[in-house]
C-alpha cells in the first residue's frame, strides 16, 4: 500500500494505451504508478516513461487506486468496487450507454431529454428502403465497437437523402463486414457542444466542463472524421445545457456507482437542446486539455474522486485549448506507412520549456522521446488564457518548440467560438 511519504499506488489499465499522459503526471507527483496495455501492437508505448506490467490483476492488492481508461471494463470495475477497492472507471450500465447507441438514446428519452428521431438497423437493404420511403437528411452512425472507427461515420448533405442512399448502396458489401448494426439519426442544424462532469459515485462534482470537439482531420471541418483533433473548453457553474441533459443522469449513475468522467454531446439551436451521444469514460484529447485547466495535483484529485468525496475542483479561469499532433497514417492504420515514422525522434528547441506538452503514443529511449505504437498519434499540446485567443496563442506558441518529421495538426482549434458563442448567448444557453 502507500509508503511513508504519503505516496499512493496507482494502477492504470488500458486496452490501447490511451491514458499514459495522466499516469505520467501522477508519477511526477511522486506517486507509484504501474501501467497495463492489452493491445500488443501498442506494447512499446510509454517504455522508459512508466513501469509496465504484463498481468494487471497480479497488482490489484498493491494498488490503492485502479483506473480503467476506456469502456469495456465495466464488469471488472464493478467486481472490484464490491471488494472494497477504489476504482475509477465504468459500470456495465455506463459502458452500454456509450457502446449501444439505441440503448443510450432510449435512456436519454427515459430521463426526459429531447432526442432526435433515430432508427436502428442491422440490414443495409432495409435502411436503404427506409430512406427511399422517408426522404431527409440523416447521420449514419455505427453501433458497438465499430463506433470507435470514426471514419465510418457519415453526415448526409442533401435534404432528400439521396447521397446517403448512394453511400449505403455502393458500400454495403464493404461496410457489412465491419458493422453489425448502425443508426440513422435525423440531422439538425445548430452548434455542436458537449457538457461533461466528473462523478464521484454519488453525484457530479463541480465545476462542470463545457467543450467543443474538432472531429475532422483538416481545418475548416473538412476531411475524414478522427477521434478528435483538438478541443476548446472552459469550466463553469451549471447552465441550461447541463441542467437539461447531464444532470438528469445523476440519480441513475449513483444507482450504479459510476466513478469517472461522463459527457453528453449535443446539438443546440433556437428551438432546443438535442443530445446525441454519451461518453462514459475519459475523452481523448479531452482529458489532457482538462488537466491543463485543473490546478490541483492530479493524484490527489483522482484519489478524492475514487473515495467518493464531495469537493469542488480547483480550476483556472478562462479557456483551455488542446491540439493533437500526429504523423501519417493517422487517423488510419497502415503498418507499412507507420514503419517509416516509428522510432522517429521528437525533439524540442528548448527542453526546459515543456509546459503544455502531453504524451500520445511515445516512448523514451536513451533520454530521447520517440514515436511508438502503431497509430501516429504523437502529442497533445495545450494552452490556457483568459480569452480564447490567449489560449490559442499559448498552445500554438508551444507547438513551435517541437520538431517532428512530417507532423501535422489543425491550425483552427477554437476559432469557431467567435461565431458559436454569439449564437449560444442569443439562445440563452451560456452567459
Amino acid at each position: 500500500m502507500a509508503n511513508g511519504n504519503g505516496a499512493k499506488n496507482f494502477l492504470f489499465v488500458s486496452w490501447i494505451a490511451l491514458n499514459g499522459d495522466l499516469a505520467w503526471k501522477v508519477k511526477k507527483e511522486n506517486h507509484n504508478v504501474k501501467y497495463y496495455i492489452d493491445d500488443k501492437e501498442e506494447a512499446d508505448v510509454y517504455d522508459g516513461l512508466l513501469e509496465k506490467v504484463d498481468k494487471w490483476r497480479d497488482h490489484i492488492g498493491w494498488a490503492d487506486v485502479i483506473i480503467f481508461d476506456d469502456t469495456g471494463f465495466g464488469e471488472e470495475a464493478e467486481k472490484l468496487r464490491k471488494k472494497g477497492k477504489l476504482v475509477i472507471g465504468g459500470t456495465v450500465y455506463t459502458d452500454r450507454t456509450e457502446e449501444d447507441r439505441e440503448f443510450g438514446q432510449g435512456e436519454m428519452k427515459k430521463f426526459g431529454m429531447n432526442i432526435l428521431p433515430n432508427y436502428n438497423f442491422s440490414s443495409f437493404d432495409e435502411a436503404i428502403e427506409f430512406l427511399k420511403k422517408n426522404p431527409g437528411r440523416y447521420v449514419f452512425k455505427p453501433n458497438g465497437k465499430a463506433a470507435d472507427e470514426k471514419n465510418l461515420l457519415f453526415i448526409g448533405e442533401e435534404d432528400d437523402g439521396k447521397d446517403m442512399i448512394e453511400i449505403l448502396e455502393d458500400n454495403k458489401d464493404f461496410l457489412s463486414g465491419k458493422i453489425e448494426s448502425f443508426q440513422l439519426q435525423k440531422f439538425v442544424a445548430g452548434v455542436e457542444i458537449a457538457t461533461g462532469a466528473f462523478f464521484n459515485g454519488k453525484k457530479f462534482v463541480h465545476p462542470i466542463n463545457i467543450n467543443f470537439e474538432h472531429k475532422r482531420l483538416f481545418p475548416g471541418d473538412q476531411g475524414p472524421f478522427t477521434g478528435d483533433m483538438g478541443a476548446l473548453m472552459y469550466w463553469t457553474t451549471p447552465n441550461a445545457i447541463y441542467n437539461n441533459t447531464l444532470l438528469k443522469m445523476e440519480s441513475v449513475l449513483a444507482e450504479h456507482g459510476y466513478v469517472g468522467y461522463y459527457d453528453i454531446n449535443c446539438i443546440v439551436n433556437g428551438r432546443g437542446i438535442y443530445p446525441l451521444e454519451f461518453t462514459a469514460r475519459f475523452g481523448y484529447p479531452t482529458i489532457s486539455t482538462q488537466v491543463e485547466g485543473i490546478i490541483e495535483p492530479m493524484g490527489e484529485f483522482l484519489l478524492k474522486l475514487a473515495r467518493g468525496e464531495d469537493f469542488e475542483i480547483k480550476t483556472k479561469r478562462g479557456f483551455q485549448i488542446g491540439v493533437v499532433l500526429a504523423v501519417p497514417p493517422y487517423p488510419f492504420f497502415s503498418e507499412e506507412i507507420f514503419s517509416v515514422y516509428k522510432g522517429s525522434s521528437i525533439l524540442f528547441k528548448n527542453e526546459a520549456a515543456m509546459e503544455g506538452i502531453n504524451w500520445g503514443d511515445v516512448k523514451m529511449t536513451d533520454g530521447v522521446l520517440k514515436l511508438a505504437g502503431s497509430s501516429g498519434y504523437a502529442l497533445i499540446v495545450t494552452g490556457s488564457g483568459i480569452t480564447v485567443e490567449d489560449a490559442r496563442r499559448q498552445a500554438y506558441n508551444r507547438i513551435k518548440n517541437i520538431r517532428l518529421h512530417d507532423m501535422f495538426f489543425r491550425v483552427d482549434i477554437g476559432t469557431r467560438w467567435f461565431q458559436d458563442s454569439d449564437k449560444l448567448q442569443s439562445w440563452g444557453y451560456i452567459q
